[in-house]
């Protein structure tokens, strides 16, 4: 709802040491643009040599050229830069990605060995979900794969994103408190920003198809997505039609992918979801998912969202806006502490 920042300008630290795992919906968020960034090679200037390769130490640690690689293709996606990115956005990526992936390890440094409760509870947790994010296990390991990335090194990255979350948070998260008159203040000022397009909810039944698969498997896939329209149609209940079905994640809801707005989602998806009626129910839909059955739930039409819907958000940007500025000091504080050493030849 909020104005993007300055493409590349304004990353959180710990989202750069994670490659988020695409998902199998048909949203075109960040996450599920990861995929086309990934085909881009040679990220890191200098791009001859080896993942494994050094690029700088920060008070000993090694960052690798893998490490700046993923980092690159989490940034590009989180920025939605379509692809190919141009050699200066390239260039601006590596530098930013850099950066705060030293920044990140000096805040690990400094984060040190904080006792977090259910650590490993939590890192499988957050695996867990990533696993169940892809459309099998053979997809899993897949991005892993594509990503340079072994089930342990994931593990260890998770582990080092919810150290130093926890740490910010322990840090900076009580420091930084939003008025209701702030918030009041914010939502006045910037009207503009909280009109809101025609929405549709809906809910889904996704057959889906390996990225790969060949002519054979989507035949498969249409002919059962046919044959479960079919026993929509003749009155099964939808929800559970995807509880048991679906190969998407929204499942567990029944298949309800919430309110969206144009833009959000496939143009083949979003242009059949915006035509239906409330209670309606599509023909067969393809995208390069898979096949598709949607029922709308309602429609939205264009407004100016309430201050009250839009307060609880106002907020967490307001306090994450100050929390940033409080980290970026403290950072150049570590910085300031810090041998930081740019390996040669890299």
């Amino acid at each position: 709802m909020f104005v993007r920042k300055q493409m590349l300008a304004r990353a959180t630290i710990a989202t750069l040491l994670l490659l988020t795992l695409p998902g199998c919906n048909s949203a075109k968020g960040p996450a599920e643009q990861l995929a086309p960034v990934q085909k881009q090679q040679g990220l890191v200037q200098g791009e001859q040599g080896s993942a494994a390769d050094p690029v700088q130490k920060v008070n000993g640690t090694v960052i690798t050229r893998g490490d700046v690689n993923r980092a690159v293709k989490a940034l590009l996606a989180q920025n939605q830069v379509p692809e190919p990115a141009t050699p200066e956005v390239m260039q601006q990526a590596n530098q930013a990605a850099l950066s705060q992936l030293v920044s990140a390890e000096l805040v690990y440094q400094a984060a040190g060995k904080a006792s977090i409760k259910d650590l490993d509870q939590q890192v499988a947790q957050k695996v867990a979900q990533n696993r169940a994010s892809q459309k099998d296990e053979a997809a899993f390991q897949k991005t892993l794969q594509d990503a340079g990335l072994t089930l342990q090194a994931f593990q260890e990255l998770v582990r080092k994103d919810i150290v130093i979350n926890s740490f910010i948070e322990k840090q900076f998260g009580s420091k930084a408190t939003v008025s209701e008159a702030e918030a009041k203040k914010f939502y006045s000022d910037n009207r503009e920003k909280f009109k809101l397009g025609d929405m549709v909810r809906a809910s889904h039944i996704l057959i889906g198809t390996s990225e790969k698969g060949g002519v054979q498997e989507r035949k498969s896939a249409r002919e059962k997505a046919v044959a479960l329209l079919q026993r929509v149609k003749d009155g099964e209940d939808f929800g559970m039609m995807a509880k048991t079905y679906s190969t998407c994640p929204s499942k567990a809801r029944g298949g309800d992918l919430g309110a969206f707005g144009q833009g959000q989602m496939d143009p083949a998806f979003e242009k059949a979801a915006f035509s239906l009626k409330p209670g309606a129910i599509s023909d067969i839909v393809e995208t390069p998912f898979g096949f598709h059955i949607i029922k709308v739930k309602e429609k939205q039409p264009a407004r100016t969202e309430s201050y009250e819907t839009a307060k609880a958000r106002i907020q967490q940007y307001l306090k994450k806006e100050r929390m940033l500025k409080m980290l970026s000091d403290y950072v150049a504080e570590l910085r300031s502490k810090a041998r930081i050493e740019k390996v040669t030849g890299s």
